[in-house]
């Protein structure tokens, strides 16, 4: 029984220019952090992620969420969780500075993630065992599929999860080999050209495949000539990916993503505002065959649907701590499995989360495991941090969810 919560502001910086972007110029890595403690010596542990200011608005909010959860059984909880994260998204007050985004959704994103959490503590296993053991009924009653009805039903849900496992088996492999990862820091914004060239020979010794590079500077030629830089250190066998973070217009956008077709990106990620589905649609058409990858400030299902219907989006990067949290993750990515579209995340959580998420994406949904975005700049904080070995996530073994932070650092 859920007996106390807490709410806490955590915010770290970061070294000269780590984490920068073409709009967020100098961040500090923040998480909202909720505590859901069972009174028998568990605490599940559930985080959002920010930029820093602010941070303390989301913790207001995952405490107005989790104190409705207290008294409450987790398994119980959790046996209909779609219903009661369908009740507190539409709660009749703090709707209304949503409705599902903004400040509101990433505390209840915080509260949903502790959840998960304390439930796979409760069963003493990794997060990813848990979900790859439930059964497909039980996966879709921990969902809120509404707004949904139009392309994926309750019914439809179950089917496309019950399908997968005739060859779930099959798909266990991926625990012992990891997962695939790629490196995401070789080239923030703030690093001179000198730094992205050592950096990605560092990344490429380490074992990674796959890199990406922070474009959307003031000046189109600077992103064509460290675009450049990249491809050169690479060669043509390593997979390279841009990300605007949503800098350009969208004519700004066509016109430089057709220069950066040259260096054959693996694809452009974030290139315009993220509301704007039909410019990401106009720009898709545009730059065809390069692809686009969209959804790290997508912050609901219901705008994935839209981009998904639109057939714009060549990757989705839903991030659970940018979401409602895993309940909401887990209906984005079965709503790609419907339209075929890969699921590669944003990892506001550095991995920490989503490494458990894709393995059960992989094994249960049946979606390719094709890498998972590494950041490097948090592994200190965290008591259980990431396993990154030859470029490849090691599978976690720890009961939970991989989230909890150190408290003295």
């Amino acid at each position: 029984m859920i007996k106390q919560v807490e709410t806490t502001d955590r915010r770290f910086n970061l070294a000269i220019g780590a984490g920068s972007d073409a709009i967020h110029k100098y961040p500090q890595y923040s998480y909202a952090v909720t505590h859901l403690n069972n009174g028998n010596g568990l605490t599940g542990t559930g985080l959002a992620f920010t930029l820093g200011a602010g941070n303390d608005l989301v913790c207001e909010a995952a405490k107005f969420y989790a104190e409705k959860l207290k008294g409450q059984d987790i398994e119980e909880l959790m046996n209909d969780f779609g219903n009661v994260f369908k009740e507190l998204s539409n709660e009749q007050q703090f709707r209304w500075l949503g409705p599902h985004k903004g400040v509101v959704h990433l505390g209840l994103a915080s509260v949903t993630n502790a959840c998960y959490d304390l439930w796979a503590k409760k069963r003493d296993v990794p997060l990813w065992k848990l979900l790859i053991d439930l059964t497909p009924q039980q996966i879709v009653n921990t969902l809120d599929l509404s707004y949904l009805e139009d392309v994926l039903s309750k019914e439809e849900a179950l089917e496309l999860l019950t399908r997968q496992l005739a060859t779930k088996q099959s798909r266990m492999s991926i625990l012992q080999k990891g997962y695939p990862g790629y490196d995401t820091s070789v080239g923030w914004f703030n690093y001179d050209d000198e730094q992205v060239r050592e950096n990605c020979k560092k990344v490429i010794a380490k074992g990674f495949t796959a890199m990406k590079l922070k474009v959307g500077s003031a000046d189109a030629q600077r992103d064509i000539r460290r675009a450049n830089i990249v491809r050169e250190v690479a060669g043509g066998d390593i997979k390279v990916m841009l990300d605007a973070n949503q800098q350009w217009t969208l004519p700004q956008a066509i016109a430089i993503c057709k220069e950066l077709k040259k260096m054959n990106p693996y694809w452009i990620e974030e290139p315009t505002h993220p509301d704007d589905i039909l410019g990401h649609q106009a720009l898709a058409k545009e730059i065809a065959p390069v692809k686009l990858a969209l959804g790290e400030h997508v912050p609901n299902r219901i705008l994935f649907k839209n981009y998904l219907q639109t057939g714009c989006a060549g990757f989705i990067q839903v991030d659970a701590v940018r979401v409602g949290g895993v309940s909401e993750f887990i209906t984005v990515s079965l709503l790609c499995k419907k339209f075929g579209v890969p699921v590669v995340p944003h990892v506001g959580d550095m991995g920490q989360l989503h490494q458990h998420l894709v393995l059960f994406n992989h094994i249960a949904m049946g979606h390719e495991a094709l890498f998972l975005e590494h950041i490097p700049h948090l592994k200190e904080h965290f008591v259980h941090p990431v396993k990154i070995e030859n470029g490849v996530y090691i599978t976690p073994q720890e009961a939970g969810n991989s989230c909890d932070l150190k408290m003295n650092i």
